[in-house]
């Protein structure tokens, strides 16, 4: 892999003949991206509307998947307190 650091995407593909977007591996770091920034926002939203998050809070949501995170994107706006997404994170999203 050392020998990759140093070239574009374009040698790369070149030299092995294929195309990056095409992987497996290119998919799943796409996935990984997606997931980080749903994160991302989801979190800075919630400590706005709800206050800051408890480490248990946080943690929970840490471990939550893509579409989780897109309905607690949604869930998010009925919010008015921390108690609804303690009780979001307990029961609603088992049923997502």
């Amino acid at each position: 892999m050392y020998k990759f650091e140093q070239l574009s995407q374009k040698e790369v593909e070149e030299m092995l003949g294929i195309t990056i977007k095409e992987t497996q591996v290119y998919r799943e770091i796409k996935q990984e991206g997606k997931e980080a920034e749903a994160r991302s926002l989801i979190l800075r939203l919630l400590t706005k509307r709800v206050g800051e998050l408890s480490p248990e809070v946080y943690q929970t949501i840490e471990t939550l998947s893509l579409e989780q995170l897109e309905n607690l994107g949604e869930a998010l706006l009925d919010f008015s307190s921390m108690t609804d997404l303690e009780n979001w994170l307990k029961g609603d999203r088992k049923e997502n």
